[in-house]
């Protein structure tokens, strides 16, 4: 079952990357990770793999549609507010970015620090706000050896 989940989810986000732009690509492959992670927390067993596959299909749906709707400077707003954030913000305390062009904004909040595997990481919620409407997600991040957060769960 998990080797048959693998192949499905690897050809899905394949097929997602022949037909969408980087950000969208993006925003997909991130969702679709957050919303695995989140399945997971849900059923015992074999229902557990079922969850990962719904949670994985959905948060790659919501996550590509986000990434299609954030401009190149919504992204680059973004992944510059989550670097500070992950490097210099102490736990629980919000940093924000918004592109008044666009009216689009978000905020990374990093909720806790600690070493896994002899690297530093943080777990972290965000909200993106598009056209009004609020998508929150939480995640992992660990410092790569290049000293980039890097989005790991």
């Amino acid at each position: 079952m998990r080797v048959r989940f693998a192949i499905v989810a690897g050809a899905g986000l394949a097929l997602a990357a022949c037909q969408a732009g980087p950000g969208q690509m993006g925003g997909g492959i991130v969702g679709a990770g957050l919303g695995g992670l989140a399945g997971s927390q849900i059923g015992s067993g074999s229902g557990t793999m079922v969850a990962v596959g719904i949670g994985s299909a959905l948060g790659g749906l919501i996550g590509s549609e986000l990434g299609r709707m954030l401009d190149e400077r919504d992204q680059q707003q973004h992944a510059q507010t989550y670097q500070r954030a992950m490097e210099q913000a102490p736990a629980g305390q919000a940093r924000s970015w918004s592109n008044p062009d666009t009216g689009n904004r978000g905020e990374i909040t990093p909720v806790r620090t600690y070493t896994r595997d002899g690297r530093n990481c943080r777990d972290f919620t965000q909200t993106i706000y598009v056209d009004g409407r609020a998508e929150t997600g939480r995640g992992t991040a660990c410092r790569a050896a290049d000293g980039t957060w890097q989005v790991v769960s």
